[in-house]
């Protein structure tokens, strides 16, 4: 998993309220079970047409959001099935973040175990961050996790809370996986002794 510590970068803002899973990535793209390739199909059902075409009124469709890394989105996002293929779309469109007053609670870790910042603001933070992010790509946000600060364009400054265990594994680029392998020298340690004690297995 890519290490999450300082982003830089666009913010796309989506003012929609109780955004499902399967309003991220649509049913049809759940097929697979890789976690590239899914940018395409974010949004679809908002980003084009019933004829394929770009609805060019939607957000991410316009030229300043194109290569938005940060999203801001309103209240209870995420909310739905517990599909895993949202935060990967996300992913693969090249969301870092996502930005709310709050998360459905599968979503929200399901984030942190993809290399995704979830962060929860409160609502007039929240409003101050869709101000920023309705300037487009002249406004940019640093979001720095080490700090726990996103910063504005005009050098404001909000601080958000985050569990350290969490933050620990978005600053290493620790995954289950990655955590698991941590433990490697003690599980080979185990191993050893095992084989040694019990010869026969």
């Amino acid at each position: 998993m890519e290490k999450f510590t300082t982003l830089e970068g666009v913010a796309a803002p989506l003012k929609l309220m109780n955004v499902d899973t399967d309003m991220i990535i649509p049913k049809q793209y759940l097929k697979t079970i890789k976690r590239t390739g899914l940018g395409k199909g974010l949004f679809s059902e908002l980003r084009y047409k019933d004829d394929g075409s770009e609805n060019p009124d939607f957000v991410l469709n316009k030229p300043a959001y194109r290569q938005a890394k940060i999203l801001v989105a309103a209240d209870n996002f995420g909310c739905g099935s517990s599909r895993e293929h949202a935060p990967w779309a996300l992913l693969d469109f090249g969301i870092r973040c996502v930005i709310s007053t709050s998360f459905a609670d599968i979503f929200y870790n399901n984030c942190f175990k993809n290399g995704i910042l979830p962060i929860q603001v409160k609502p007039e933070e929240l409003e101050k961050l869709f101000d920023d992010a309705e300037r487009g790509a002249n406004a940019k946000l640093t979001i720095d996790l080490e700090k726990q600060e996103i910063r504005g364009p005009d050098g404001g400054v909000i601080k958000f809370d985050i569990d350290p265990f969490r933050k620990r594994c978005l600053l290493n680029g620790l995954d289950d996986i990655g955590l698991t392998m941590e433990k490697a020298p003690k599980i080979e340690g185990f191993e050893q002794k095992a084989a040694q004690s019990r010869p026969w297995l």
